[in-house]
């Protein structure tokens, strides 16, 4: 099964840190990250795609995707 997860956080290094775990679970980037501004918190805002492939299991929307 592929798994999909998009990662978003400020735009600081607890983002980029959050990207380096998933990495470093075996999780691969998907696409280019995106950077827009949040105008209720008046802040830039990160995102990016990972996805992953596991074995073994079925989709069910209830998995906890960070868990993998």
């Amino acid at each position: 099964m592929k798994l999909y997860r998009l990662l978003t956080g400020p735009d600081d290094a607890t983002f980029c840190h959050k990207v380096t775990a998933a990495l470093n679970k075996g999780w691969h980037l998907f696409g280019s990250p995106t950077y827009a501004f949040d105008a209720d918190t008046k802040a830039m805002r990160c995102g990016q795609a990972v996805v992953k492939d596991v074995d073994g299991i079925d989709y069910d929307p209830t998995i906890k995707l960070g868990d993998f």
